[in-house]
Parts: C-alpha cells; sequence; structure tokens
C-alpha cells in the first residue's frame, strides 16, 4: 500500500499575505504533495498550512518551505499572541494512511537534518521524534521563544539536535517531529476580558489539573476585540470536542460570559465531529461508519 503522510506546518506570519503565499507556494509546487488547506490568523500572526503527500514529496516540501521562510521571515520584527520560536514554528508529520508512526519519525530526522544544513536552521526533534524526555512538550522545547533562544541554547540540555550552537538571526530555530492527529480548536469569548480566557485555560488544560490531552491559553483577537480560548487537542478520543466545548462553556459561565463562537484551524478527522453529532444530537447506537452516506460508498466506481 501506497504510504500517504500529512504535515502541518505552522509558519510565523499571519499578516502580510504576500509571504505567506510565498511560503505555500513551496509545497503547491512540489511533485508528490497536495496541498489540503492553509490559513492565517493576524491576531496569532502565524499561518498553518496543511498537505499530504509520499514520505518523498512531504521531505522535499518541508525542506523548502523552511528555506522560502527562513529567507522572507524576520522574527525581530515579528509581534503576536501565538509562542513561537522559529519562522517555521513547528513541522509534524503524522501517519495517515500505509505508514506508521516509525515511518514520520524517520521522515522528520531526515528532513530535521536537511533543514539544518540547507536553511541555517537549528532543529529541535519533539513529540515522538525526541531524544530526550524533556523535549517530547512542544511547550517545553518552545519555552522562551525566539527572544529566549540564545540564553537557551547554552545550556548541555539544549543543544539542537541538528544544527550550530546558535539561534539564525532572524529565524531562530525550528522544531520537527512525528505525532499522532491533533486538532486546533479554539473557543471566542462574549468579552474583551482576556484574564477570564486565561483563567478558563488553565482550568480546562491538563497541565492546570483540567482534561487530557488538552493544551490550552488565554489570547486577544485585538481584531474582534474577543477574548479567546486557544487549544491543541493531543487524542481527541481520550477528550473529545464536545466534553471541552462544554467544560469552556462552564467555566465561562461563572463569569457571566458566554462561549460565542468556536474555530477549527486547519483539518480535523470526521470522527471527531461525528462524535460531537452523536452527543449533541443523542442518536441512540449511532455508528456513523455504517449510517453516514459519505462513508458507505465506494472508494472507486468499479468497486460496485
Amino acid at each position: 500500500m501506497e504510504k500517504i503522510i500529512e504535515s502541518v506546518p505552522n509558519i510565523s506570519e499571519g499578516r502580510d499575505r504576500a509571504i505567506v503565499e510565498e511560503c505555500v507556494e513551496q509545497v503547491r509546487s512540489t511533485p508528490g504533495c497536495l496541498l489540503l488547506n492553509y490559513s492565517s490568523d493576524p491576531d496569532h500572526n502565524r499561518s498553518v498550512i496543511t498537505y499530504i503527500g509520499s514520505p518523498e514529496g512531504c521531505e522535499e516540501a518541508g525542506v523548502k518551505l523552511a528555506k522560502k521562510a527562513a529567507e522572507l521571515i524576520d522574527l525581530t520584527k515579528h509581534r503576536g499572541e501565538h509562542p513561537r520560536m522559529g519562522c517555521v514554528d513547528v513541522m509534524p508529520f503524522i501517519p495517515v494512511r500505509g505508514a506508521a508512526m516509525e515511518d514520520c519519525v524517520e521522515l522528520s530526522k531526515r528532513v530535521g537534518r536537511r533543514i539544518a544544513e540547507e536553511a541555517g536552521l537549528p532543529v529541535f526533534l519533539y513529540e515522538k521524534s525526541a531524544t530526550a524526555p524533556h523535549r517530547e512538550n512542544l511547550a517545553e522545547v518552545r519555552r522562551g521563544q525566539f527572544e529566549g533562544l540564545d540564553e537557551k541554547l547554552k545550556s548541555p540540555d539544549w543543544i539542537p539536535d541538528f544544527g550550530g550552537p546558535e539561534k539564525h538571526p532572524t529565524g531562530g530555530a525550528v522544531c520537527v517531529g512525528a505525532r499522532a492527529f491533533l486538532i486546533a480548536y479554539n473557543i471566542n469569548l462574549g468579552t474583551d476580558n482576556v484574564e477570564i480566557a486565561k483563567k478558563i485555560s488553565r482550568a480546562v488544560r491538563e497541565s492546570g489539573g483540567g482534561l487530557k490531552c488538552v493544551k490550552a491559553m488565554g489570547v486577544m483577537l485585538k481584531e474582534k476585540n474577543t477574548a479567546q480560548v486557544s487549544m491543541n487537542m493531543t487524542d481527541f478520543r481520550v477528550t473529545p470536542l464536545y466534553r471541552v466545548n462544554e467544560l469552556v462553556k462552564a467555566e465561562a459561565a461563572r463569569y457571566g460570559v458566554p462561549v460565542i463562537g468556536t474555530e477549527l484551524i486547519g483539518l480535523t478527522p470526521a470522527e471527531a465531529l461525528f462524535d460531537a453529532a452523536e452527543y449533541y444530537l443523542q442518536i441512540e447506537d449511532f455508528d456513523w461508519r455504517k449510517q453516514v452516506i459519505e462513508s458507505r460508498l465506494p472508494e472507486k466506481e468499479g468497486n460496485k
């Protein structure tokens, strides 16, 4: 079976459309890759690019993207709500079909080495690719952000896996790794008080004693004048979308604040949405694999 891998690189630019388009073009123009989606957030000053392809195609696209981002993005001038340490802040590889996690780990190492050599960006391996336990959590690797990299790289605990002991002067460093599907899910609150969003985030995220496999932070969306609970859900089968949604609503109600909308950044597995539909519609004995028309259609016209 052909190996299909997904990659979801995040670049630290969400305001300059021309730069975003040039970076996205590196993926779009690479044989063996299919660009699925890209979206930019000016408040976060960040863009998320999603594509799938063969291991070879994903490797070429990832390296090309890193080289172009290092050329165009200057983090000494970057300001945004989302933490970041690199022009390409993170580049994960996810097994989709015919590929195992081990394939993505090996791919991440090849890509990481090439990014360091060809783009001049130091690379940290994270998640399943991490070379030490303290490097598994992206938040720990990124702690200190671009501004704190010079001091961080002086520590023996934070020698990059690939590249020299100094950050790229304008591009910082990149996190490359292999992981399972992640859902970037944000909940917007009917308030401009970001402290409420931060308190809710602490209650919701796993590190604060909240829900397992949930990372959360409170940010301010200046363009909308709205506080947001911004989340990464690292395993929707452990904590489904509807559960985190209900907890945020309950916490927000304590402060007299409504939920006014939610966002999905990038793509999500259909199963996560069907789980939410089953919960909110209270469908008994629902099996989306058997009861959703699209899931019963043959993959090819000849399969009848």
